[in-house]
C-alpha cells in the first residue's frame, strides 16, 4: 500500500483529501505551489496518473488551480475565494496570451487601453 494510505477508498482520493486536508487546515496556502505530479507520486508512492487525477478533482473542487508549464497552485484561502478564483482565472488567461507569443508591450497596452476607458 502507497505510504499513508489506507486503500479503503480509491487511492486518487486519498491522496485529493489529503492535500485537500492541508489546505484547509493551512498547511498549504494561497498561492503555494504544490509538488509535481512525477514528485509527488515518487512521494507517496503511487503512479503518476492517480495523483494528476488527484489535482483534476481539487482543481474541479475549487483549491488549486493548474497552469500549464506552470503546475498546479493552491486557491483556497478561506473566506477569499472568489477573488482567488478571479485572480487564477486572470493568470490562466495571461499565461495562455504568453505561451501564443503575445508580448507584454502589446497585452499592457490593451491594458491600458481598457482601463482608460473606464468612463
Amino acid at each position: 500500500m502507497p505510504k499513508g494510505l489506507t486503500g479503503k477508498r480509491d487511492v486518487y482520493i486519498e491522496v485529493a483529501e489529503r492535500y485537500e486536508k492541508y489546505i484547509r487546515i493551512g498547511v498549504l496556502r494561497d498561492g503555494d505551489k504544490l509538488p509535481s505530479v512525477r514528485v509527488a507520486a515518487n512521494e507517496l508512492g503511487v503512479n503518476p496518473n492517480t495523483v494528476q487525477k488527484a489535482y483534476t478533482l481539487l482543481e474541479e473542487q475549487g483549491l488549486i488551480c493548474s497552469l500549464p508549464k506552470k503546475g498546479a497552485f493552491v486557491t483556497y484561502a478561506g473566506e477569499a475565494t472568489q477573488e482567488n478564483d478571479r485572480r487564477a482565472e486572470i493568470y490562466k488567461a495571461l499565461s495562455e496570451l504568453k505561451e501564443k507569443g503575445i508580448e507584454y508591450g502589446v497585452i499592457a497596452d490593451i491594458l491600458k487601453e481598457v482601463y482608460d476607458d473606464r468612463d
